[in-house]
């Protein structure tokens, strides 16, 4: 039976970007959607909300995801497991989501709450989606492309 490598810290900042992307447009288009249903659409404030969300929220899963490969002592491989890890980050990223969208929109209203609720659930399913991808990625072919090593 073959030995689990650990994931580097390189794989852990790859997919904290490759997640951000596609968190970015996601929250880019729920600050849309939210905010033209109730008459305040806003592209500016959409790119605002997504741009802070960028920048902090990438360090936020790098240690989220350094936590959880510390507590399970490897990558989360089964459903179980990526469920709960899902479920954690889904917890830190929509309170951000909240205080982001709050801080934009100058007001703690439902409209922050309306945004942070809808990416509650669409981005849910994007990030247990992303890890299920991640789980296919081979770990050291990876790092070795990106360290141009053969």
């Amino acid at each position: 039976m073959s030995r689990l490598k650990k994931s580097s810290h390189i794989r852990s900042i790859l997919k904290g970007v490759s997640w951000r992307f596609i968190a970015l447009a996601d929250t880019i288009l729920v600050v849309l959607f939210v905010t033209c249903l109730l008459g305040e659409c806003s592209i500016e404030d959409a790119i605002k909300i997504g741009a802070s969300e960028f920048l902090l929220k990438l360090a936020i899963f790098y240690f989220h995801e350094r936590i959880w490969l510390r507590r399970l002592g490897k990558q989360a491989t089964t459903n179980k497991e990526i469920l709960y890890k899902s479920i954690s980050w889904r917890i830190v990223a929509t309170t951000t989501t909240f205080i982001i969208s709050g801080i934009v929109l100058k007001g703690f209203n439902e409209i922050a709450l309306y945004i942070a609720l809808t990416e509650l659930f669409t981005k849910f399913v994007l990030y247990y989606v992303h890890e299920k991808i991640w789980l296919k990625l081979p770990l050291g072919k990876i790092r070795n492309y990106f360290l141009g090593r053969k």
